[in-house]
């Protein structure tokens, strides 16, 4: 019998890509008016998502690791954008400045951050079948003002975040945590996610059923990792939830 629902929240339940694409747009303008200089604002934008997405090089790897340690994800993002800016066009912003910029991409961002359509609607129906638990990845820094933009934690009775945890999906640490908040055993679960690596490698490890959102990503056979189920877009999970309870 199915008792609990574990979710992740970016792809999955936020259409995190598309509130990304919106700031990346303003911030590639807000770039330009900042530096005052001909540049290719939108090669920033992309560059910064990527770094703040931790898709470095091992030299990044290698200089941001210990910022983040020492000063925080707020300082790894500052030094990030002073770094792009000077590494590719040879430009110095102070910290002030670059700042300025990280905040802003923030503010953007969460202004266009929201639910999928009908998942909020989803949630709210579910919640009366099901313990609803979140467990997403990220840092406090950036995913506790997502869960508060769309007031998560009105519609699920538990949220887990990666950042305040001692290991991230797809640690099983992570998963029995869930599992002891939602009071059941790993077979009465399903975990929902967009992740291969994270999502469903982690709930397959812990024995927990897999529910994959593909969007437009092509099953990686190098992985090795086969979801239980798959839906392409967040919008089936509804049906798919109800089959997997009959």
């Amino acid at each position: 019998m199915l008792k609990a629902l574990f979710l992740d929240m970016d792809e999955t339940l936020c259409d995190t890509y598309s509130a990304n694409e919106k700031a990346k747009q303003k911030m590639a303008r807000n770039v330009t008016d900042k530096t005052g200089a001909q540049i290719d604002g939108h090669w920033v934008a992309d560059a910064y998502v990527d770094g703040i997405y931790r898709r470095w090089s091992q030299t990044q790897h290698d200089r941001y690791m210990p910022i983040i340690e020492q000063h925080g994800e707020r300082a790894f993002r500052v030094q990030l954008i002073q770094d792009l800016l000077l590494d590719k066009f040879q430009i110095s912003v102070s910290n002030e400045t670059a700042k300025t910029l990280q905040d802003q991409f923030d503010h953007d961002r969460l202004q266009a951050f929201d639910f999928y359509p009908g998942i909020a609607e989803f949630l709210t129906e579910a919640r009366k079948l099901f313990t609803l638990v979140v467990i997403t990845n990220g840092p406090e820094h950036s995913q506790i003002p997502k869960i508060e933009v769309v007031k998560l934690a009105d519609y699920v009775d538990h949220i887990i975040i990666g950042g305040q945890e001692p290991e991230q999906k797809p640690a099983q640490s992570i998963f029995a945590k869930a599992l002891k908040l939602a009071n059941c055993e790993a077979h009465e679960a399903i975990h929902v996610g967009d992740s291969l690596a994270t999502d469903i490698q982690g709930a397959q490890n812990s024995g927990i059923t897999s529910l994959w959102i593909q969007h437009q990503q092509p099953l990686d056979a190098e992985l090795g990792i086969n979801p239980h189920h798959t839906v392409m877009h967040p919008s089936e999970i509804p049906a798919m939830i109800n089959r997997l309870q009959e």
